[in-house]
């Protein structure tokens, strides 16, 4: 699988225009804060409109200005993993991974919960109230909860930004599990050069809305 970006969108006096491939495995958009790397991330899932250009998923055209077409958020089979968990409150762990999977065809099912709860070592959690759990197990859940939509893409925007350093030291193995195990393309959206070195199969750098480089994620640790 892989995903084509070739976007543009102004507002006010900051521009942004990217253009690269992801391709299955981790592709990072990697720069300081308020390069545009969220923006990018909400334009693919569709939350946010580009001025100009064309996102393709394989052969499936999610956007494209000139020939007018924007697939809504949930034709674009995307799943989003936000810096907080974002867990529904009033349902456990286990109807909070389920929530998404029963909105799936079945045709386009290609995970199920039993290996996405062993994947990410959910099983002891399942019962729990989402308020039970600490930072790092919610988003562990919202992880699960994500993938379980069957998605052609999945996009994370800085899944670790608010978990202390031990939080983050727990929740990794889990991501690089994820990012050996599962065949779509991953967009992971972090400033820290750590989390894109130990991650990463490609690293794009921003700032300023623009691509500086495209690299691989051992540059990131050289650097």
């Amino acid at each position: 699988m892989s995903l084509a970006v070739d976007i543009a969108l102004r507002r006010g006096t900051f521009a942004i225009a990217v253009q690269f491939v992801a391709e299955t495995g981790v592709t990072a958009l990697f720069g300081p804060s308020g390069a545009g790397k969220s923006s990018v991330l909400n334009m693919i899932a569709g939350v946010l409109a580009p001025d100009r250009g064309r996102i393709v998923a394989d052969s499936t055209v999610l956007f494209d200005s000139e020939a007018r077409v924007a697939l809504p958020p949930p034709a674009r089979r995307i799943g989003y993993v936000f810096q907080d968990g974002r867990l529904f409150p009033h349902l456990s762990v286990r109807r909070n991974l389920t929530y998404g999977y029963r909105l799936v065809e079945t045709a386009n099912r290609y995970v199920h919960p039993p290996e996405v709860i062993a994947l990410l070592g959910l099983e002891s959690l399942l019962d729990r109230a989402p308020e039970t759990l600490s930072g790092g197990e919610q988003q562990r859940v919202a992880i699960g909860r994500a993938l379980l939509t069957s998605p052609r893409i999945l996009l994370l925007d800085e899944p670790l930004s608010s978990l202390d350093a031990g939080r983050k030291a727990e929740i990794m193995p889990y991501l690089e599990r994820l990012r050996d195990s599962v065949r779509v393309p991953m967009l992971y959206v972090s400033h820290e050069p750590t989390e894109i070195a130990r991650l990463a199969t490609r690293v794009v750098h921003m700032r300023d809305g623009q691509v500086d480089v495209i690299t691989d994620g051992a540059a990131v640790a050289r650097a």
